[in-house]
């Protein structure tokens, strides 16, 4: 108590290196002998105003000032780790020392703008190594809820000394199946209509019946999500808004697609948009495309995609660059070789399916996450898909009909 009551409101040390001026002055001065008249040379002319054997003397003068500010934040100094180590004895023996005591501690919402973009992974790497230290306290569960992408970004290899190896194996990857999504619905459903002051409803009370032709309704919502609660709930709720309190039919759910997928389109932008600038430019290319898509009209609609390069308002040349790099610079290469990593790149965020055969069935990252990571398979995938989630924004067509 003494610790929590001394540090509470001033835990980080912040120090700041104040304003140091650094003055440079250069002076040289040149003497001039001029060795002779006026007229002999142009040296000569230059020192008009010297006479024959005189001393011409110019001094040059430069004077640079510039401020720096360093500022040391959150700084620990050695004592305040020695009683940090100490304290986590305490809660282990002390506080936390039995099972009864047992605790959880969730962090959450660290995608949003919480620190300085240039120091967030930063701050989240020291934050999973003090997740490490924390695994003393044997009654406690740090638990850091964390979205892939962020995820992906944190660069372990090159920043923690071999401690990748370490993280990976406590990480758990989330994914969901569509029974316990319906069941999140249902759930979320029950509670709002009990606090509309309505008797609580199921999803078959307030969906249209099953549809000969488009078959359960909540199915076909979730067909279009990328298997994600955020997803299906933004869905259900668009359905609702076009309804406007009436019970949601076909046509309804129809109408709040295109604006549904549209939303969809612009948050997979967001989400990926630091890792790779301006990608919505590359979902641009598939736009009005026909699918399935042959090896061949993929390919030409990545041929496109490469050529933004050329583009000098494409802010996204570093990792375009990385991905096309076969492209350019081995054309003895295999098609895998040259457009394996754009599909990599397309099937891991979701936005495109992979086929095998005449028949087979089209695989997404919800599914078989590790699929494309195989370059047999890609090798062996015939055809491609726009996921179900963007088609109508992207107004994709099948067989020659809009995707509906």
């Amino acid at each position: 108590m003494e610790y929590l009551e001394e540090f509470q409101d001033r835990f980080w040390v912040e120090a700041d290196e104040r304003v140091r001026e650094i003055t440079e002055k250069f002076e040289e001065k040149i003497n001039k002998e001029a060795k002779g008249t006026l007229g002999f040379t142009n040296w000569q002319a230059m020192a008009a105003s010297a006479t024959v054997g005189g001393t011409l003397a110019d001094t040059f003068s430069t004077e640079t000032r510039r401020e720096l500010t360093d500022r040391f934040q959150r700084i620990v100094n050695e004592t305040q780790i020695a009683r940090l180590n100490k304290m986590l004895k305490v809660l282990d023996e002390d506080i936390l020392e039995s099972q009864q005591n047992f605790t959880y501690v969730v962090i959450d919402d660290l995608d949003r703008d919480w620190v300085d973009e240039k120091v967030a992974n930063d701050l989240i790497r020291c934050l999973f190594r003090a997740v490490l230290d924390l695994q003393r306290v044997r009654n406690l569960k740090v638990i850091v809820a964390l979205r892939t992408n962020i995820f992906e970004n944190l660069d372990f290899g090159n920043r923690t000394g071999g401690q990748e190896e370490k993280f990976r194996s406590l990480s758990l990857h989330m994914r969901w199946g569509s029974a316990e999504l319906r069941n999140l619905v249902g759930s979320r459903l029950r509670i709002a209509s009990t606090k509309q002051g309505v008797a609580a409803g199921s999803l078959s009370d307030v969906l249209p019946r099953t549809n000969p032709t488009r078959g359960d309704a909540f199915d076909y919502m979730l067909e279009r999500t990328l298997m994600r609660p955020r997803d299906i709930i933004a869905f259900v709720n668009e359905a609702f808004a076009a309804s406007q309190g009436e019970k949601v039919t076909w046509e309804h759910i129809k109408n709040a697609e295109d604006s549904y997928s549209y939303k969809r389109l612009l948050a997979l932008r967001d989400e990926w948009k630091t890792s790779y600038p301006d990608i919505n430019r590359i979902f641009a290319v598939f736009s009005g495309a026909v699918i399935p898509m042959s090896r061949e009209s993929f390919t030409r609609r990545v041929d496109d995609a490469a050529l933004l390069l050329a583009d000098p308002d494409f802010r996204g040349n570093e990792w375009l660059s990385y991905a096309t790099t076969s492209m350019w610079s081995n054309p003895a290469g295999e098609w895998a070789d040259w457009y394996g990593p754009l599909v990599y790149l397309l099937y891991g965020i979701g936005f495109i399916g992979c086929a095998t055969g005449e028949q087979g069935v089209t695989r997404y990252v919800q599914q078989f996450p590790d699929f494309a990571e195989r370059v047999s398979n890609i090798e062996a995938t015939t055809s491609f898909m726009i996921h179900p989630t963007f088609q109508a924004v992207l107004d994709i067509r099948l067989d020659g009909l809009r995707h509906r």
